[in-house]
């Protein structure tokens, strides 16, 4: 056989050659993580720290998402809320107060309830407190299927029954009952009203479709006319359609509820609105992920930092295997192995410590425990691509090295 025919079989030899086997390119980079251990292990501690923060914050976000969005489902997203707007002269539109009856003709309503705002009155724990210490609480007239259609029950007591349009009775939203220091019915329970002493008869759980019912308090339609001289126009009303008409009905409820004026009545969809909330979140998330990629970026130059002294050190070590035939590939491919292994250990460490901290957050708030799964793979690939670019400087200066160079520093 001729050189010339023997020159591709030569060079497949030494292709060979160089190629260093996965099983002892592992073995060699473990050893050279274990016989630094401490070292190894603050470097993997920082690729830890920003994998867990990541994971942590995108855990934290998906988690209170998934409640959110599980309390929608529970609560339904057919519930359309109808206020008044504003006329095309810019005046503001009042609903009839046959808006009710005639929507409850609409086909594929399910129920509604609405209310009225009671002006001009101010509610009080007694009489002693000062008139502007309102508390931002304000007093709507309400019928009783009201917590039924927006979703929510009682706290405490019951809500307004027919003794209700007769006598002064009162049932608070969640955050009036906490401002007015009340978290229990009977006894006598009292609240000042517009100079008027109501009994506490029920106290709401909140109302997650519709906050503002929340800093609320309630009393019948008859006692406020009769007492407040409040007018029978409703400032919302609450309709809940049948699951697959919502489009539809959503439709109709303008024109419904004022036909002479169906463009000066707003209908929405509060389920919207909560979902929009969500993904807000969704974006404050992003912020927070680049405050962990900061923190992997100064992981990643702690582990190059480390491997560039970690080749200073261990330069006769280089000569050695040099001299017994290591070829520059071989050395190469060790030091990029050594960093990316104690980054991916790093990822994996730190994907734990994000998964766990997720995992008390949402047990202390009491919400699903959601890690996605593109976390749970990006955390020890993130981890193994960031130290394989860390080591790409250390390797390469490894590689460098000259056998008789490597020696004589030793």
């Amino acid at each position: 056989m001729t050189v010339e025919e023997r020159a591709p079989t030569l060079a497949r030899a030494n292709i060979a050659r160089a190629r260093l086997p996965a099983r002892e390119l592992l073995g060699t980079s473990l050893g050279g993580l274990r016989t630094r251990r401490l070292r190894a292990a603050l470097s993997a501690l920082g690729i830890a720290i920003g994998i867990g923060a990541m994971v942590a914050v995108v855990g934290v976000s998906s988690s209170a998402q998934a409640s959110l969005l599980a309390e929608i489902d529970a609560l339904g997203t057919n519930l359309l809320t109808i206020s008044p707007g504003q006329t095309l002269l810019g005046a503001n539109e009042v609903l009839p107060s046959t808006a009710v009856p005639m929507i409850d003709h609409v086909l594929n309503v399910q129920g509604d309830a609405a209310v009225y705002q009671v002006s001009g009155v101010s509610v009080y724990r007694t009489q002693y407190v000062p008139a502007a210490e309102t508390g931002g609480i304000g007093v709507d007239a309400a019928g009783a299927s009201l917590p039924q259609v927006v979703g929510t029950s009682m706290a405490a007591g019951h809500f307004l029954d027919a003794l209700s349009q007769h006598f002064p009775e009162a049932v608070l939203g969640a955050q009036a009952a906490q401002v007015l220091q009340l978290g229990r019915v009977g006894g006598h329970v009292m609240v000042d009203l517009g100079n008027t002493w109501f009994e506490v008869i029920g106290i709401l759980k909140p109302a997650v479709l519709d906050s503002g019912l929340d800093s609320t308090v309630f009393i019948s339609l008859p006692v406020a006319e009769r007492m407040f001289r409040t007018e029978p126009n409703p400032s919302e009303i609450y309709v809940r359609a049948k699951q697959n008409h919502v489009t539809g009905v959503s439709n109709l409820l303008a024109a419904t509820a004022d036909p002479q004026n169906a463009d000066g009545v707003q209908v929405s969809r509060p389920s919207d609105a909560l979902e929009a909330r969500a993904a807000a979140k969704g974006q404050f998330t992003t912020l927070l992920l680049g405050l962990g990629a900061v923190a992997l970026l100064v992981g990643a130059i702690g582990i190059a930092n480390i491997m560039v002294i970690s080749v200073l050190e261990r330069r006769g070590e280089i000569g050695l295997r040099r001299a017994l035939g290591a070829t520059r590939h071989h050395i190469t491919a060790q030091f990029l192995a050594e960093s990316a292994l104690l980054a991916a250990l790093g990822g994996l460490a730190g994907l734990g410590l994000g998964a766990g901290s997720t995992e008390i957050y949402a047990l202390s708030r009491n919400e699903p425990f959601v890690v996605p799964l593109y976390a749970l793979i990006a955390a020890p690939a993130v981890g193994f691509v960031i130290g394989a670019v860390a080591g790409l400087y250390p390797a390469a200066k490894a590689a460098r090295l000259s056998p008789t160079e490597a020696l004589r520093a030793t």
